[in-house]
Protein backbone atom coordinates (compact mmCIF):
# COMPACT_ATOMS: atom_id res chain seq x y z
CA UNK A 1 0.00 0.00 0.00
CA UNK A 2 1.38 3.61 -0.86
CA UNK A 3 3.11 4.99 1.78
CA UNK A 4 2.92 2.19 4.72
CA UNK A 5 4.23 -1.31 4.14
CA UNK A 6 1.86 -4.04 5.52
CA UNK A 7 3.27 -7.11 7.10
CA UNK A 8 1.98 -9.98 5.21
CA UNK A 9 1.28 -11.71 7.97
CA UNK A 10 -0.61 -9.85 10.93
CA UNK A 11 -1.21 -11.74 15.09
CA UNK A 12 -4.59 -11.51 15.95
CA UNK A 13 -5.33 -10.78 19.02
CA UNK A 14 -9.20 -10.90 19.14
CA UNK A 15 -8.60 -14.19 21.71
CA UNK A 16 -7.14 -11.58 24.64
CA UNK A 17 -9.38 -11.44 27.72
CA UNK A 18 -12.33 -12.91 25.45
CA UNK A 19 -13.69 -13.98 22.09
CA UNK A 20 -13.88 -10.98 19.77
CA UNK A 21 -16.39 -8.44 20.74
CA UNK A 22 -18.98 -10.81 21.99
CA UNK A 23 -19.98 -9.23 25.76
CA UNK A 24 -21.10 -13.10 26.91
CA UNK A 25 -17.19 -14.14 26.56
CA UNK A 26 -15.36 -10.71 28.35
CA UNK A 27 -13.11 -12.34 31.07
CA UNK A 28 -12.74 -15.69 28.64
CA UNK A 29 -10.45 -16.43 26.15
CA UNK A 30 -6.27 -16.02 27.00
CA UNK A 31 -5.45 -14.82 30.38
CA UNK A 32 -2.91 -11.91 30.11
CA UNK A 33 -0.18 -14.19 30.90
CA UNK A 34 -1.00 -16.25 28.16
CA UNK A 35 -1.33 -13.32 25.48
CA UNK A 36 2.14 -12.45 26.88
CA UNK A 37 3.55 -15.46 26.19
CA UNK A 38 2.00 -15.81 22.69
CA UNK A 39 2.72 -12.09 21.94
CA UNK A 40 6.69 -13.03 22.90
CA UNK A 41 6.45 -15.76 20.66
CA UNK A 42 5.02 -13.83 18.00
CA UNK A 43 7.64 -11.29 18.24
CA UNK A 44 10.58 -13.92 18.46
CA UNK A 45 9.51 -15.58 15.00
CA UNK A 46 9.36 -12.34 12.95
CA UNK A 47 5.31 -11.21 13.40
CA UNK A 48 5.60 -7.82 14.17
CA UNK A 49 2.02 -6.40 13.70
CA UNK A 50 -0.47 -6.79 15.96
CA UNK A 51 -4.20 -6.32 14.96
CA UNK A 52 -6.89 -5.78 17.87
CA UNK A 53 -10.08 -3.85 18.59
CA UNK A 54 -11.31 -1.84 21.28
CA UNK A 55 -14.28 -4.26 21.79
CA UNK A 56 -12.01 -7.34 21.77
CA UNK A 57 -12.48 -8.80 25.57
CA UNK A 58 -14.35 -5.26 26.53
CA UNK A 59 -10.90 -3.45 26.22
CA UNK A 60 -9.06 -6.33 27.63
CA UNK A 61 -6.72 -7.58 24.45
CA UNK A 62 -5.89 -3.53 24.24
CA UNK A 63 -4.69 -3.26 27.79
CA UNK A 64 -2.85 -6.66 27.54
CA UNK A 65 -1.09 -5.19 24.52
CA UNK A 66 -0.35 -2.21 26.16
CA UNK A 67 1.28 -3.61 29.17
CA UNK A 68 3.17 -6.36 26.70
CA UNK A 69 4.63 -3.21 24.89
CA UNK A 70 5.42 -1.07 28.17
CA UNK A 71 7.17 -4.43 29.70
CA UNK A 72 9.38 -5.36 26.64
CA UNK A 73 10.10 -2.19 25.04
CA UNK A 74 9.63 -2.75 21.90
CA UNK A 75 7.14 -1.22 19.38
CA UNK A 76 4.89 -3.39 17.24
CA UNK A 77 3.10 -2.13 13.76
CA UNK A 78 -1.01 -1.74 15.22
CA UNK A 79 -4.57 -2.18 13.80
CA UNK A 80 -7.03 -1.28 15.84
CA UNK A 81 -10.84 -0.96 15.37
CA UNK A 82 -14.26 0.87 16.44
CA UNK A 83 -17.80 0.07 16.07
CA UNK A 84 -18.89 -2.26 18.88
CA UNK A 85 -19.93 -2.25 22.39
CA UNK A 86 -17.65 -2.16 24.65
CA UNK A 87 -20.08 -3.36 27.38
CA UNK A 88 -23.49 -5.28 27.11
CA UNK A 89 -26.15 -2.27 26.44
CA UNK A 90 -22.82 0.17 25.68
CA UNK A 91 -23.19 2.45 22.84
CA UNK A 92 -21.59 1.64 19.46
CA UNK A 93 -21.26 2.63 16.16
CA UNK A 94 -19.48 5.11 14.11
CA UNK A 95 -20.56 8.96 14.73
CA UNK A 96 -17.91 10.82 14.82
CA UNK A 97 -17.88 11.71 18.14
CA UNK A 98 -17.50 8.30 19.36
CA UNK A 99 -14.79 7.37 16.56
CA UNK A 100 -12.60 10.52 18.01
CA UNK A 101 -13.78 9.51 21.61
CA UNK A 102 -12.75 5.59 20.95
CA UNK A 103 -9.78 6.15 19.24
CA UNK A 104 -8.18 7.93 22.33
CA UNK A 105 -9.16 5.46 24.38
CA UNK A 106 -7.38 2.99 22.42
CA UNK A 107 -4.20 5.31 22.50
CA UNK A 108 -4.50 5.07 26.22
CA UNK A 109 -5.22 1.13 26.38
CA UNK A 110 -2.16 0.69 23.95
CA UNK A 111 -0.08 3.21 25.78
CA UNK A 112 0.92 4.52 22.14
CA UNK A 113 0.19 8.04 20.37
CA UNK A 114 -0.87 6.50 16.99
CA UNK A 115 -1.60 3.46 15.81
CA UNK A 116 -0.98 2.14 12.07
CA UNK A 117 -4.34 1.40 11.17
CA UNK A 118 -7.52 2.65 12.11
CA UNK A 119 -10.66 0.50 10.72
CA UNK A 120 -14.41 0.89 11.13
CA UNK A 121 -15.41 -2.64 12.28
CA UNK A 122 -18.48 -2.99 10.73
CA UNK A 123 -20.59 -0.94 8.32
CA UNK A 124 -22.96 1.39 10.64
CA UNK A 125 -26.24 2.15 8.51
CA UNK A 126 -27.17 4.97 11.07
CA UNK A 127 -24.88 7.34 10.20
CA UNK A 128 -23.59 9.09 6.72
CA UNK A 129 -20.17 7.47 5.18
CA UNK A 130 -18.66 10.98 4.71
CA UNK A 131 -19.30 11.38 8.43
CA UNK A 132 -17.61 8.88 9.39
CA UNK A 133 -14.81 8.80 6.90
CA UNK A 134 -14.65 12.09 7.95
CA UNK A 135 -13.49 11.30 11.25
CA UNK A 136 -11.16 9.24 10.24
CA UNK A 137 -9.47 11.55 7.51
CA UNK A 138 -9.47 13.71 10.39
CA UNK A 139 -7.76 11.43 12.76
CA UNK A 140 -5.25 10.97 10.25
CA UNK A 141 -4.20 14.78 9.22
CA UNK A 142 -4.11 14.70 13.55
CA UNK A 143 -1.60 12.33 13.33
CA UNK A 144 -2.63 9.97 15.45
CA UNK A 145 -3.45 7.00 12.95
CA UNK A 146 -1.13 6.36 10.23
CA UNK A 147 -4.08 4.64 7.89
CA UNK A 148 -7.88 4.05 7.91
CA UNK A 149 -9.77 1.46 6.09
CA UNK A 150 -13.44 -0.62 6.48
CA UNK A 151 -13.83 -3.75 8.01
CA UNK A 152 -16.87 -6.22 7.25
CA UNK A 153 -18.31 -4.37 4.19
CA UNK A 154 -19.66 -6.03 1.32
CA UNK A 155 -18.29 -4.78 -2.34
CA UNK A 156 -21.30 -2.47 -2.71
CA UNK A 157 -20.81 -0.66 0.99
CA UNK A 158 -17.10 -0.49 0.25
CA UNK A 159 -17.79 1.45 -3.35
CA UNK A 160 -19.95 3.67 -1.76
CA UNK A 161 -17.22 4.18 1.18
CA UNK A 162 -14.60 5.00 -1.72
CA UNK A 163 -17.27 7.48 -3.38
CA UNK A 164 -17.67 9.08 0.13
CA UNK A 165 -13.68 9.18 1.40
CA UNK A 166 -10.45 7.67 1.06
CA UNK A 167 -10.05 4.09 2.89
CA UNK A 168 -6.73 2.60 2.22
CA UNK A 169 -7.86 -0.94 3.17
CA UNK A 170 -10.70 -3.33 3.97
CA UNK A 171 -10.31 -6.33 6.43
CA UNK A 172 -12.36 -8.97 5.48
CA UNK A 173 -13.26 -12.84 6.69
CA UNK A 174 -11.58 -14.42 3.80
CA UNK A 175 -10.15 -18.54 3.54
CA UNK A 176 -10.53 -21.01 1.01
CA UNK A 177 -13.92 -22.14 2.79
CA UNK A 178 -15.07 -18.21 2.22
CA UNK A 179 -14.62 -17.16 -1.14
CA UNK A 180 -17.43 -14.63 -1.41
CA UNK A 181 -15.43 -11.49 -2.33
CA UNK A 182 -13.55 -13.00 -5.41
CA UNK A 183 -16.24 -12.37 -7.39
CA UNK A 184 -16.43 -8.34 -6.94
CA UNK A 185 -14.34 -6.90 -4.19
CA UNK A 186 -11.28 -8.70 -4.75
CA UNK A 187 -11.29 -6.74 -8.33
CA UNK A 188 -12.47 -3.20 -6.65
CA UNK A 189 -9.33 -3.70 -4.23
CA UNK A 190 -6.82 -4.35 -7.15
CA UNK A 191 -8.63 -1.66 -9.24
CA UNK A 192 -8.57 1.00 -7.03
CA UNK A 193 -5.61 0.14 -4.85
CA UNK A 194 -7.07 -0.87 -1.57
CA UNK A 195 -4.88 -3.13 0.66
CA UNK A 196 -7.07 -6.12 1.00
CA UNK A 197 -6.67 -7.54 4.54
CA UNK A 198 -7.82 -11.49 5.33
CA UNK A 199 -9.05 -12.45 8.65
CA UNK A 200 -10.34 -16.01 9.94
CA UNK A 201 -7.79 -17.58 6.89
CA UNK A 202 -8.48 -20.93 8.40
CA UNK A 203 -12.70 -20.26 8.96
CA UNK A 204 -12.36 -21.13 12.76
CA UNK A 205 -10.12 -23.69 12.97
CA UNK A 206 -12.15 -25.89 9.66
CA UNK A 207 -8.67 -25.49 7.77
CA UNK A 208 -6.66 -27.37 10.52
CA UNK A 209 -8.16 -30.35 10.01
CA UNK A 210 -9.88 -30.32 13.40
CA UNK A 211 -13.04 -31.33 12.95
CA UNK A 212 -13.80 -34.65 11.45
CA UNK A 213 -16.77 -35.33 10.48
CA UNK A 214 -19.44 -37.21 13.20
CA UNK A 215 -16.83 -36.83 15.96
CA UNK A 216 -16.94 -34.20 18.58
CA UNK A 217 -15.56 -31.11 18.63
CA UNK A 218 -12.60 -30.61 20.05
CA UNK A 219 -12.28 -28.50 23.61
CA UNK A 220 -12.02 -24.96 23.75
CA UNK A 221 -12.27 -24.87 20.06
CA UNK A 222 -14.35 -22.25 18.13
CA UNK A 223 -17.57 -24.65 17.27
CA UNK A 224 -17.71 -25.05 20.86
CA UNK A 225 -17.28 -20.92 21.38
CA UNK A 226 -19.05 -19.68 18.80
CA UNK A 227 -20.49 -21.85 16.39
CA UNK A 228 -23.12 -19.94 14.58
CA UNK A 229 -20.99 -18.58 11.68
CA UNK A 230 -19.73 -22.03 11.03
CA UNK A 231 -22.80 -24.08 11.24
CA UNK A 232 -23.54 -24.10 7.05
CA UNK A 233 -19.76 -26.01 6.95
CA UNK A 234 -21.05 -28.57 9.06
CA UNK A 235 -22.09 -30.97 5.74
CA UNK A 236 -21.01 -34.04 3.20
CA UNK A 237 -19.27 -31.32 1.10
CA UNK A 238 -17.55 -29.58 3.21
CA UNK A 239 -16.12 -32.67 4.68
CA UNK A 240 -14.77 -34.26 1.35
CA UNK A 241 -13.23 -30.87 0.08
CA UNK A 242 -11.12 -30.99 3.30
CA UNK A 243 -10.03 -34.65 2.37
CA UNK A 244 -8.69 -33.34 -0.80
CA UNK A 245 -7.46 -30.68 1.16
CA UNK A 246 -5.48 -33.00 3.76
CA UNK A 247 -4.37 -35.64 0.69
CA UNK A 248 -2.95 -32.58 -1.40
CA UNK A 249 -1.16 -31.34 2.06
CA UNK A 250 0.00 -34.55 2.69
CA UNK A 251 1.99 -34.74 -0.82
CA UNK A 252 3.58 -31.60 -0.15
CA UNK A 253 4.71 -32.96 3.56
CA UNK A 254 2.94 -30.13 4.79
CA UNK A 255 0.01 -29.53 7.68
CA UNK A 256 -3.51 -28.55 6.20
CA UNK A 257 -3.65 -25.23 7.83
CA UNK A 258 -0.06 -24.41 6.09
CA UNK A 259 -1.51 -25.56 2.94
CA UNK A 260 -4.33 -22.75 3.62
CA UNK A 261 -2.21 -19.86 4.39
CA UNK A 262 0.07 -20.70 1.67
CA UNK A 263 -2.85 -20.42 -0.85
CA UNK A 264 -3.60 -17.13 0.48
CA UNK A 265 0.01 -15.75 0.30
CA UNK A 266 -0.25 -16.86 -3.56
CA UNK A 267 0.06 -14.20 -5.64
CA UNK A 268 -0.65 -10.66 -4.62
CA UNK A 269 -4.82 -10.31 -3.96
CA UNK A 270 -4.22 -10.54 -0.36
CA UNK A 271 -2.24 -8.27 1.23
CA UNK A 272 -2.00 -9.35 4.94
CA UNK A 273 -3.45 -12.25 6.81
CA UNK A 274 -4.91 -12.00 10.08
CA UNK A 275 -4.16 -15.18 12.30
CA UNK A 276 -5.62 -15.69 15.65
CA UNK A 277 -3.44 -18.52 17.61
CA UNK A 278 -4.24 -20.12 20.71
CA UNK A 279 -0.71 -20.92 21.81
CA UNK A 280 3.03 -20.66 20.41
CA UNK A 281 2.94 -23.86 18.76
CA UNK A 282 -0.04 -22.60 16.37
CA UNK A 283 2.42 -20.28 14.96
CA UNK A 284 4.30 -23.18 12.99
CA UNK A 285 2.17 -23.25 10.13
CA UNK A 286 2.99 -20.01 9.33
CA UNK A 287 6.64 -20.44 9.23
CA UNK A 288 5.74 -23.14 6.94
CA UNK A 289 3.55 -21.31 4.48
CA UNK A 290 6.25 -18.46 3.89
CA UNK A 291 8.88 -21.27 3.65
CA UNK A 292 7.32 -23.21 1.18
CA UNK A 293 5.25 -21.50 -1.10
CA UNK A 294 2.41 -23.07 -3.55
CA UNK A 295 3.91 -23.78 -7.05
CA UNK A 296 1.02 -22.85 -9.51
CA UNK A 297 0.04 -26.74 -10.08
CA UNK A 298 -0.48 -26.72 -6.52
CA UNK A 299 -2.67 -23.47 -6.26
CA UNK A 300 -4.69 -24.82 -9.06
CA UNK A 301 -4.99 -28.08 -7.21
CA UNK A 302 -5.77 -26.28 -4.61
CA UNK A 303 -8.56 -24.88 -5.73
CA UNK A 304 -10.10 -27.69 -7.94
CA UNK A 305 -10.26 -29.16 -4.19
CA UNK A 306 -12.85 -26.46 -3.02
CA UNK A 307 -14.47 -25.83 -6.50
CA UNK A 308 -17.87 -27.45 -5.54
CA UNK A 309 -18.51 -25.16 -2.30
CA UNK A 310 -20.35 -22.22 -3.17
CA UNK A 311 -18.49 -19.20 -2.72
CA UNK A 312 -21.01 -16.78 -2.71
CA UNK A 313 -21.59 -16.62 1.27
CA UNK A 314 -19.18 -18.65 2.87
CA UNK A 315 -19.36 -19.03 6.58
CA UNK A 316 -21.57 -15.96 7.90
CA UNK A 317 -18.21 -13.91 8.67
CA UNK A 318 -17.05 -14.33 12.60
CA UNK A 319 -16.70 -10.91 12.55
CA UNK A 320 -14.30 -11.13 16.05
CA UNK A 321 -12.23 -14.39 14.79
CA UNK A 322 -8.84 -14.62 13.45
CA UNK A 323 -8.22 -18.01 13.89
Amino acid sequence: MPGLPIARIALGCGNFGGVGSAPEFFGRGLTEDQAFELMDAAWESGLTWFDTADAYGGGRSEEAIGRWIASRGVRPRLTTKTFNPMAAGADHGLKPGRIARQLRSSLERLGVDRVDMYLAHDYDPDVPLAESLGALQSAQADGLISAYGVSNFDARQLAASLAAGKPQAIQNSYSLLARQDESELLPMCAERGVAYLAFSPLAGGWLTGKYGRGEPYPAGSRMTQRPEPYRDLVADRTFEALARLRAIAADRGSSMAALALAWLLAGDRVAQIVIGPGRREHLSPVAEALEHPLTGEERTAVEDAVADLDPSPGPEADREAEA
